[in-house]
């Protein structure tokens, strides 16, 4: 049997294969062997055409040997009417369904998978069915009034196996008592539904119960519910100094959703599905229920597999001699993320006893970008331990216990230092760049090893910016230094614009792209006098020495190049 290709009306042989989905499309594929390494080996089999449409550039690939399946530019894929080729791949899928939509031969589409619910991943701990099966098969519904359906006190909750001729899986709740398991109505007997939900349809929508968590009538009030979601997020910016509202987004919602690929793809997907079912129904007032997304990196470690392939556990593992070790067998080094499956999590209350809980939230938000996959390196949490110690010895003598802070004005050099570390760290926690935002404290609290005294409002502001990333810290010194209300009620601080305006410039000077000198100007200075101060320095004058400068490229507050010849 065959098909005709729509675009150019060739006709194609029809197979039937064992690898095609039938939850894919409509279950018939258009084979393209030469970028699908399935079809391409299904090719191969039965010797049949292997034609490239899409060429790969400086790849080193040999089609007929295997398939290409990245992207690049169309080729091979023009008719009479519309040509693809050069196409990138992405342009190409869209002018072809157009094409193909003016034609009538298709119209394009979306569609959505929703991934299966794992309702038979069994625990005692899900939530129960709020259903009845009786005598005849038939399944009832539990009136309102007799919800919620509470899980029973059981001591005894694993699972088992009845029958020996054919074994059946029973679920925990199977171990339930007769009077949990069975209810009496009109003169039957009804059975409860054994199966758990898997915990999904409690965690879908927790964030709504948090607004009205002691609401015995409703999950939560029509009121409490448009108070919080209509709204919209709100954040704090530190442009200006001034805490302003950023544009509400369409949806309302929750402001900000934090969770890796795995969490995204699971909870957040049935979150959304399920607060949308209760949009449609009417008991929410936003389509979507959060504003934005961020997804945050692995956190890595090494991990070790034995000779058979499986992972063994990293703490207890040795090196010898420049060899890996496993209870004397050798076993292979890799990185992995931080798991169970892995073998390699770390325990935090390890580090807690030795360093503290603030030493532990400080150094995993150091480790680096949060959105990017992180290596856990248990040498480097000593340096951030480091920087809490030297704070602690900034604000209280070691000897006395006496604090250090002082009434006194901070000079004009730190209070620009001041300003500049507040900008810095507001608009670091703002984008979720913590590693920023403790890099520039740690820049500031550097500056005031020096000092006998701290003036009072650098420290109160230097450890009201620190708080959120190290809490127990901050409010130990905090009253330490005089305070009584908790530093969590502070209000963040507030910088000045005008202490961020820089008096002198320090400019790079290149001549032919290469950094000879650099030279400090006022602000102020205009082009001309800047170039002239360049052309005047001693070094410049060296590597100009022989040579006409035809150019002068000055980028405004950042660099100078001279080009010559």
């Amino acid at each position: 049997a065959f098909a005709v290709n729509p675009v150019n009306d060739e006709k194609l042989p029809i197979w039937i294969a064992d690898y095609v989905l039938m939850g894919y499309g409509t279950g018939a594929i258009m084979a393209v062997p030469g970028h699908d390494q399935r079809d391409h080996d299904f090719a191969r089999t039965f010797d049949l055409e292997i034609r490239q449409v899409i060429s790969f550039g400086d790849e080193l690939v040999d089609i007929r040997n295997q398939a290409w399946p990245g992207d690049g530019l169309a080729m091979n894929s023009a008719n009479e009417e519309v040509s693809l080729d050069g196409l990138q791949t992405q342009n190409a899928k869209k002018v072809i369904t157009q094409w193909l939509e003016s034609r009538g031969f298709g119209v394009a589409r979306v569609q959505y998978k929703l991934r299966d619910w794992l309702f038979s991943r069994q625990r005692y701990w899900g939530e129960p069915f709020p259903v009845l099966h009786g005598p005849d098969g038939e399944i009832v519904a539990l009136d309102e009034s007799e919800l919620p359906v509470e899980l029973p006190a059981m001591r005894d909750f694993t699972p088992r196996v009845s029958g020996l001729q054919d074994p059946t899986i029973e679920t925990p709740l199977s171990r339930a008592a007769d009077s949990w398991k069975y209810v009496q109505r009109d003169g039957r007997q009804y059975s409860r539904e054994l199966n758990t939900m898997p915990q999904w349809a409690g965690s879908c929508w927790y964030y709504l119960r948090f607004l009205d968590p002691k609401n015995s009538a409703y999950f939560v009030s029509p009121e409490a519910e448009r108070y919080w979601m209509e709204a919209g997020p709100k954040s704090q910016s530190s442009k200006s100094g001034q805490q302003e509202e950023k544009g509400d987004h369409s949806c309302g919602g929750v402001d900000l959703y934090v969770g890796g690929a795995e969490h995204a793809v699971l909870h957040l997907l049935y979150a959304r599905f399920w607060h949308k079912v209760l949009y449609d129904l009417g008991h929410v007032s936003t389509p979507e229920p959060f504003g934005r997304l961020f997804n945050q990196g692995y956190i890595q470690a090494y991990a070790y597999r034995d000779s058979r392939g499986i992972y063994v556990p990293a703490d207890e593992v040795q090196e010898q001699d420049g060899k890996i070790l496993y209870q004397g067998q050798s076993v292979e080094r890799e990185f992995g993320k931080m798991g169970k499956a892995l073998k390699n999590a770390v325990a935090p209350d390890e580090v807690c006893e030795q360093y503290g809980c603030d030493t532990l939230r400080l150094y995993e938000m150091y480790m680096g970008p949060l959105d990017q996959s992180r290596v856990w390196q248990p040498r480097d949490i000593v340096g951030v331990h480091r920087f809490l110690q030297r704070l602690w010895r900034n604000f209280v003598n070691e000897d006395t216990g006496q604090h250090l802070v002082e009434d006194s004005a901070p000079s004009d050099d730190l209070q620009r230092v001041l300003h500049g570390t507040i900008k810095r760290v507001g608009e670091a926690m703002e984008s979720m760049s913590f590693n920023v935002a403790i890099a520039a404290l740690i820049e500031l609290n550097n500056l005031l090893v020096g000092l006998e005294r701290i003036p009072r409002e650098v420290g109160e502001k230097l450890l009201t910016c620190l708080a959120p990333i190290a809490p127990h810290l901050c409010e130990d010194l905090w009253a330490r230094i005089g305070n009584q209300s908790p530093i969590a009620n502070v209000d963040w601080p507030h910088f000045d614009e005008a202490l961020l305006v820089e008096d002198q410039i320090e400019y790079p000077v290149q001549v032919n792209g290469k950094l000879r000198s650099r030279i400090t100007v006022s602000a102020d200075t205009d082009d001309a006098a800047i170039e002239a101060a360049a052309m005047q320095d001693a070094k410049v004058k060296v590597g100009l020495e022989g040579k006409a400068v035809k150019k002068v490229i000055l980028i405004k507050g950042r660099l100078i190049n001279l080009v010559a010849n």
